[in-house]
């Protein structure tokens, strides 16, 4: 089953998911901040997408910017990482597609291409 994990709002969320209406891909939709991802999910999902964990941080939101956290993340343990992203889901990337073939932060439709 695929699930796409979005904030509706999002201008990048909606061009990802009018691109897998377009192309009929069936999915769960998951908004971020209602049902924020648990530090497991968060984990499970790292591990299986082979991506950076700072790939799963929402670099360019005011979140991220209010709390400072370029200076703050080289020092933070992956733990220490995993629970902050779960605290709040205006600090996880988005969208976030996952799928049996793999997880990918943000849009780029030639990434997602291959995992759909």
């Amino acid at each position: 089953m695929t699930m796409f994990i979005e904030y509706p709002k999002c201008s990048t969320c909606k061009k990802a998911k009018k691109w897998l209406e377009e192309r009929e891909v069936s999915f769960v939709d998951r908004h971020i901040v209602e049902e924020n991802p648990t530090k497991e999910e968060l984990r499970e999902w790292h591990q299986k997408s082979g991506l950076p964990l700072k790939r799963f941080f929402n670099t360019s939101g005011l979140k991220y910017k209010e709390l400072k956290l370029k200076d703050k993340l080289p020092a933070m343990s992956e733990e220490e990482q995993y629970e902050l992203l779960s605290t709040d889901g205006m600090l996880v990337k988005r969208p976030i597609l996952i799928t049996e073939k793999g997880i990918i932060t943000g849009f780029k439709e030639n990434e997602w291409e291959t995992l759909i």
